[in-house]
């Protein structure tokens, strides 16, 4: 059984993060009519970070995979289920002891943000163009990664294969 491994911690680098055995977030993302466009939830002013926007996302529990647990954290943050999207490409940003997976992911059926369900954790969630995220302020560690992600969603290596 997964135990909780809610509570901080500090990496090799000396920083201070939530999740005693790492954590991971889902990046959604779709191509909208002026490129890609990120799902992104407003963080609740009272968390880490509140009042920046990044990915859905969390503490892993004890033994559990990146992506399952970027799954569950978008379940409970914004209502979608591991059925509403086509996983990606992974991305860590390790620390050295500590680790975020950032999990891509595609929508699997179109749906807009209004029609998501937030918990307390969010104030907000939009599709943001990635050529606008200049104009949101970022979760540090999403915007700290960015360089490392954006190849990652213009070349299409987050795409699902085509069907056929």
């Amino acid at each position: 059984m997964l135990t909780s491994t809610d509570g901080w911690t500090a990496c090799d680098q000396g920083h201070r993060h939530w999740g005693r055995a790492g954590a991971a977030g889902l990046l959604i993302h779709r191509d909208g009519p002026d490129g890609v466009e990120l799902l992104l939830q407003h963080r609740a002013w009272w968390s880490h970070h509140g009042g920046t926007w990044g990915t859905p996302g969390g503490a892993l529990h004890a033994g559990e995979a990146p992506a399952d647990g970027a799954l569950r954290e978008v379940a409970e943050e914004l209502g979608l289920t591991a059925a509403d999207v086509v996983l990606g490409a992974h991305s860590v940003d390790d620390h050295g002891g500590w680790a975020y997976t950032t999990v891509l992911a595609r929508p699997a059926r179109p749906f807009e943000a209004v029609d998501l369900r937030l918990d307390g954790e969010s104030d907000g969630v939009a599709w943001v163009p990635l050529a606008g995220l200049s104009a949101v302020a970022l979760h540090p560690g999403l915007a700290a990664s960015l360089d490392r992600l954006r190849p990652l969603l213009e070349d299409g290596a987050a795409r699902p294969p085509a069907a056929g």
